[in-house]
Formats: structure tokens, C-alpha cells, sequence
């Protein structure tokens, strides 16, 4: 996984409660067996119509938010079926932080094993970025190491993370990379371990 730790952008402010999984990557795009290739899916049925064509007033559709890396949303993100196909999407899509007031807790699972970082804030609080956000593009500063939310108006907000993911975001590790860690240990354990026969 690639490491986090300051991500500066134009927030993509999606005003919508109980986005679930479904809506964020539909049932009928989770045959393939890749991991990657996504992101093109991501919100589908809400970026196009039954022609394919992008529907203009979705957020993602318009040019100012077309390269933002940080996607701001409302309350219970990630919610339904828990397909880590979901966090795949949004990854390969290109955002990197997701900031809502709560999430699903298998999706904000995922989203840390996958390399994203899921920010809660108060609902207050992303009220008034969302706020910003949609009156014209809102660029802010995520800081991991300080764990800030810095707005480019200089609103500064806190957001508290387990020790455990913070650590994994930084380096870039996922599970498997964290067990690496303990090589030596696991080695020492294997050579005096005792082998019935």
C-alpha cells in the first residue's frame, strides 16, 4: 500500500446521507477478479444515465471536483453488504481520505486495509466543510501525523484515530506487511518449537 500522511485537495462534497455499498459500487460490476479497474464504476448509477452518458449535475461530473482526492459525505458511509469491492472503488477512483460525522464499521475496516483514510468528524463539522464546499471548490490539508483537518480559510478540526491504523496509514503497511515486522520473532519461535512426529 502507498503510505499517508499529508493529503492537500479540492474536497468532492457529496451531500447524501446512508450511502451504502451498493451505490458506491453496484452489484453488477463485482465480477471482475481484480483488484483494480474500478474506479470507473464508482457511483455509477449516479455519474450516468441508462445511456451512459454523465449526468451533469452530479458532483464528480463537474471539472472542478474531477481530480479531488478527498471525498466528504454524511452520516453512515459505507453502509449495507460489506464488499471491500466498495474501498477498491473509491481508491481507484483516486481518493485517498474519506471524511464523514460516521461509517459503517466492516466498511471503515476495509477502508484502512486498503489503504484509505476514513476521518470522523462531528456533524457540525462536516456541515460546514460540506457547506464551503459546495458554494465553490474548498481545498483542504489532511494531516495523518497531526491527525488536523486544515481548511484553506485556516479552519483547523481534530479527528482521533487508533494508534493501530495510524501507524499502518504511515507506513504503508497492510496486514500481511505488519506481520514482517515480527519476522525475527517468528523465526525464533519456529527454530525452538517443539515438532511432534
Amino acid at each position: 500500500m502507498e503510505p499517508i500522511n499529508v493529503v492537500k485537495s479540492v474536497i468532492a462534497p457529496l451531500d447524501r446521507k446512508n450511502v451504502d455499498t451498493d451505490q458506491i459500487i453496484s452489484k453488477e460490476f463485482l465480477k471482475r477478479i481484480e483488484r483494480t479497474g474500478f474506479g470507473k464504476y464508482l457511483f455509477y448509477h449516479w455519474r450516468y444515465d441508462e445511456n451512459g452518458n454523465e449526468i451533469p449535475d452530479f458532483v464528480l461530473n463537474k471539472p472542478e471536483y474531477k481530480e479531488a482526492k478527498i471525498l466528504v459525505a454524511q452520516d453512515n458511509f459505507g453502509c449495507g453488504s460489506s464488499r471491500e469491492h466498495a474501498p477498491w472503488a473509491i481508491l481507484d477512483y483516486g481518493f485517498r481520505v474519506i471524511i464523514a460525522p460516521s461509517f459503517a464499521d466492516i466498511f471503515h475496516n476495509n477502508c484502512f486495509k486498503n489503504g484509505i483514510l476514513p476521518v470522523k468528524l462531528k456533524e457540525e463539522e462536516v456541515d460546514e466543510i460540506l457547506a464551503k464546499g459546495l458554494q465553490k471548490p474548498y481545498t483542504v490539508e489532511v494531516n495523518l501525523s497531526e491527525q488536523t483537518v486544515t481548511g484553506e480559510d485556516g479552519a483547523v478540526y481534530h479527528f482521533n484515530i487508533d494508534p493501530y491504523y495510524k501507524e499502518m496509514l504511515l507506513n504503508g503497511w497492510d496486514e500481511i506487511a505488519l506481520t514482517f515486522k515480527y519476522e525475527d520473532e517468528i523465526k525464533a519461535y519456529e527454530e525452538k518449537r517443539v515438532v511432534f512426529k
